[in-house]
């Protein structure tokens, strides 16, 4: 098959699938209507095939855009058989997705995992071409999957190509971020050569002026000549955009078939399958005879649509669009009506044909709507969800039951993270005439995303009183939903002293259980050092018991970082990590993930904080959590902060800024200018440490965060001391005194022992400091011996500043903490005593992603064990031990434990 002017794409598609034995990749194919994608497409898979790949096969049709997982079932229904080559679980999941079973489908990023997995195990023998045309027009399970697919291919033989028609509007696949190759129009000289085999005879006028009209777009220059050359003789016809000539082209074509082979055509366009027999009974059903297949032989012989074993495809889906709007509103009706009567056994096909051929209100079908929205979202259809329930609010004769699906469908659109969707689907509701309830759930939902960053309407006290109202009519489960959203206000933003007060009070009046994970959380958002004591207290009372529910651990460890607990946060947030992988749920993961991190680096326990915060800023992009993304930057600059990588610091500093200032994201901006103020006191610019450092404290200042505030005392104090300027914090460390006699919290407490040292000149203070139970908290314990020994080489007592010195050297060499184990070698040098360098770690030497993998492989899990938890595959896994084993010199995994134990 020859492509007239299309070597340099034919030599790169090419290139990719002989190359997919040493590592895979992704394309996306963009281009107008009938520039040539598919024939690029299908010349990639006759290619893959005589290579010998596997070519798996999916597209996207307008029809067929609200079955969810639709695409996938195409593309994996050749290989269903080797299902049984993954897990329980994954198997469970894939099964439920593409409708083998009634289960409930999990997260789906645990399909998407299922499906690499899937691939990755039948690569091993075979290398596989994934083909996607229209993928524009996929749902949207089906395209979430593939781009999880798409941005894991690197190690394996595994080729994904999708073609998408520019200008689709908004799709899975605009910005995704993935290699693209833009299709243009042919050059002049190819245009004329193709132009030049068409057997319509044209005149060289027509020549001309086709060769200007097609603009290069082969479909124009295959299929346009017919039709100018039916023309001649006639009126010039008036000029028309490329895309309407050619559907004129294609209608016209149609026009000329016998009635039958029309209307099979019209039944074939409006539906959502392309099964032959299907199309041959709507046909009966419409025509009022029977009609075989035989009908459709015209329509073949006019190049409209082919015919393979028992299924139609249109020839190019300008030609099933212009079938489709050239039969008119009353006519489609008629086709929809007559496809429900054969699609018996299919209820969703059959309600959505309904709903197509309903041309006023229906109870009726308004109800199978929603039935269809409650199976979608089982199999994880939000996209079908929303569709459903918006055309059943149209089709509603009842108001209140309108304005009831169309907010159940705005809360669906959440889940989708489309704003635009969301706000149609709310404008509406908002035109009926809501009751209370519906008002609260309108609100809620508006202020949904992105924790309510974007919202500038709904504050955190009108929140909670919805949530109040809420609960007190008997939706207890929304009413704390709505709650824990006026609670993250208050995390993300300062609502005020008078807003958390009512969001704590409406919280403590709820019927729930007080040691509900969901109430503990609130509580912890809201008033961190007010009820710290009781969400200290009570979270210790439930983790003295197994807790199943990973969501709840999560919150738990949230709740923690909040009130200063770290090492329970630690703990917690990684206790959640297991079942939350399990489930997929990628978007929490990433938050225990993040919370992990922030609480890691805070306790300098780099062997957590590294992997995590990689992963979680990893996971945050992938399932587009911006905020959460900029808390996570600032999290790592901290960390590059202290581990003296002070540019990184302020490289990354400088990108959560970037992504919180526009919304005033508090915990970003708080995190960030704490890292900056490390970065700071590791070079020794004590007065720069504490003007960021005191930027914190002030409620004026877009990086006071209440909560965060309380865990930098200690570095504001150091700041102060060394700066010689302790007056300027004496208002600070007042209140946080004030503050520290209504919560236990733990990193409250440590930080004014530190800095009551500091700050006098009292013995007594340190050996406070260094009697505390620190063993879970080593950075605290070298810190308070560091400056323990500072306190006493000032004081001439040089022999006994050693000792403290000593140990702080080697704590912080141990922990990581460059910045900190140099200061404590200048101050042992000034007591007359030298220290060898720092050795290089496993941490020095590998990135966030090899160091994460090399733990694991030290814990003895195999690559499939890795894969497993970190969502991606086997093979991937041993690219990167393959690069890991070099870098720190080992050669086994027994030699790999030792050098991280070392």
């Amino acid at each position: 098959m020859t492509l007239v002017g299309r070597d340099s794409e034919v030599a790169r598609l090419s290139a990719m699938i002989h190359a997919v034995r040493d590592h895979g990749a992704a394309l996306v194919l963009q281009g107008e209507a009938g520039i040539g994608k598919s024939a690029l497409l299908a010349r990639a898979a006759a290619t893959a095939r005589t290579a010998g790949l596997r070519v798996l096969t999916m597209a996207g049709t307008e029809a067929e855009a609200h079955l969810p997982f639709g695409g996938l079932h195409q593309m994996l229904y050749p290989v269903h058989d080797a299902f049984g080559l993954l897990p329980a679980g994954q198997q469970a999941a894939l099964r439920a997705a593409l409708g083998l079973s009634d289960e409930t489908v999990p997260d789906a990023f645990l399909v998407g995992f299922a499906v690499l997995n899937l691939l990755a195990e039948l690569a091993d023998t075979t290398p596989t071409l994934i083909v996607a045309e229209d993928a524009h027009w996929l749902d949207a399970a089906t395209a979430d999957v593939l781009s999880f697919l798409a941005r894991r291919l690197e190690s394996e033989p595994i080729l994904l190509l999708a073609a998408v028609r520019t200008g689709a509007g908004v799709t899975r696949w605009t910005g995704a971020g993935l290699p693209e190759l833009t299709v243009r129009p042919l050059s002049d000289a190819a245009a004329a050569d193709l132009l030049g085999q068409s057997k319509a005879g044209l005149t060289p006028p027509e020549r001309h002026r086709l060769l200007a009209e097609a603009a290069g777009n082969p479909l124009a220059l295959i299929e346009l000549p017919a039709a100018v050359a039916a023309t001649r003789g006639t009126l010039a016809a008036p000029w028309l955009p490329l895309t309407d000539r050619l559907e004129r082209a294609f209608v016209d074509r149609a026009a000329g078939l016998p009635p039958d082979t029309l209307a099979a055509l019209q039944v074939a366009a409006l539906n959502d399958g392309a099964a032959l027999a299907e199309i041959e009974d709507a046909t009966a059903a419409l025509t009022g005879h029977p009609v075989g297949a035989e009908a459709l032989r015209p329509a073949v012989d006019a190049r409209l649509v082919e015919i393979d074993d028992d299924r139609l495809t249109f020839r190019h889906p300008l030609i099933r669009s212009a079938v489709h709007q050239n039969a008119g509103p009353a006519r489609r009706r008629d086709v929809h009506q007559a496809l429900a009567g054969v699609l018996t056994t299919d209820p969703d096909r059959r309600t959505w044909h309904l709903a197509s051929a309903a041309d006023r209100p229906d109870e009726t079908v308004a109800a199978a709507l929603e039935a269809v929205a409650a199976r979608a979202q089982r199999r994880g259809g939000a996209a079908t969800a929303v569709a459903a329930l918006d055309r059943a609010a149209r089709l509603s004769p009842d108001p209140w039951r309108r304005a009831d699906r169309l907010l159940r469908a705005a809360d669906a659109g959440v889940d989708l993270g489309r704003t635009e969707v969301v706000d149609r689907l709310l404008g509406a509701a908002r035109e009926l005439d809501l009751t209370a309830g519906q008002r609260a759930r309108a609100a809620w939902i508006g202020a949904a995303f992105d924790d309510g960053m974007r919202d500038r309407e709904t504050d955190a006290t009108t929140l909670a009183g919805l949530a109040g109202e809420t609960a007190a009519a008997g939706d207890l489960d929304l009413g704390v939903r709505i709650l824990w959203s006026a609670a993250l206000r208050c995390f993300w933003s300062e609502p005020g002293p008078d807003a958390r007060r009512r969001i704590v009070a409406v919280a403590e009046g709820l019927p729930l259980d007080p040691h509900d994970a969901r109430l503990l959380a609130i509580l912890a958002y809201a008033a961190p050092i007010d009820r710290g004591a009781v969400v200290i207290e009570r979270s210790r009372e439930v983790l003295a018991q197994p807790l199943p529910d990973p969501r709840a651990v999560r919150l738990l460890g949230s709740a923690a970082v909040l009130v200063g607990s770290f090492d329970v946060a630690l703990a917690q947030s990684a206790a959640s990590l297991t079942g939350l992988r399990t489930q997929g749920r990628l978007q929490l993961l990433a938050r225990a993930l993040a919370a992990q991190a922030w609480s890691a680096v805070h306790l300098v326990d780099l062997a957590v904080a590294i992997p995590a915060a990689q992963e979680a800023s990893d996971l945050a992009e992938e399932t587009g959590q911006p905020y959460l993304l900029g808390l996570i930057r600032a999290s790592q600059a901290k960390l590059a902060a202290l581990r003296g990588d002070f540019d990184g610091a302020r490289r990354l500093a400088g990108e959560a800024e970037r992504r919180g200032l526009p919304v005033g994201a508090r915990p970003v901006l708080a995190t960030a200018q704490h890292a900056r103020a490390l970065a700071a006191l590791g070079e020794g610019d004590h007065a720069e440490a504490l003007e960021r450092l005191l930027r914190l404290h002030d409620p004026g200042d877009p990086s006071y965060q209440p909560a965060l505030r309380c865990h930098t005392i200690g570095d504001l104090a150091d700041a102060a001391a060394h700066a010689g300027r302790a007056e300027l914090i004496a208002p600070v460390i007042a209140e946080m005194e004030r503050a520290a006699a209504r919560t236990p919290s733990p990193s409250l407490h440590d930080g004014l022992r530190l800095a009551r040292a500091l700050l006098g000149d009292d013995p007594s203070a340190y050996e406070d400091a260094l009697a505390q139970d620190l063993d879970r908290r080593p950075f605290t314990r070298a810190r308070a011996e560091l400056a323990y020994g500072e306190w006493l080489r000032r004081r001439r007592r040089v022999a006994e500043s050693r000792q403290p010195l000593r140990a702080a050297r080697d704590a912080f060499d141990a922990l990581g903490a460059v910045p900190w184990g140099d200061r404590a070698r200048r101050e042992l040098r000034a007591a007359g005593e030298r220290s060898g360098q720092r050795a290089a770690a496993a941490t020095d030497r590998l990135t966030a992603h090899e160091f994460q993998i090399a733990q694991l492989a030290a814990q003895g899990l195999t690559n499939r064990d890795i894969g497993k938890r970190l969502y991606i595959s086997h093979r991937t896994v041993g690219a990167h031990l393959a690069k890991i084993f070099p870098k720190i010199g080992v050669t086994s995994r027994v030699q790999l434990r030792e050098a991280l134990e070392g």
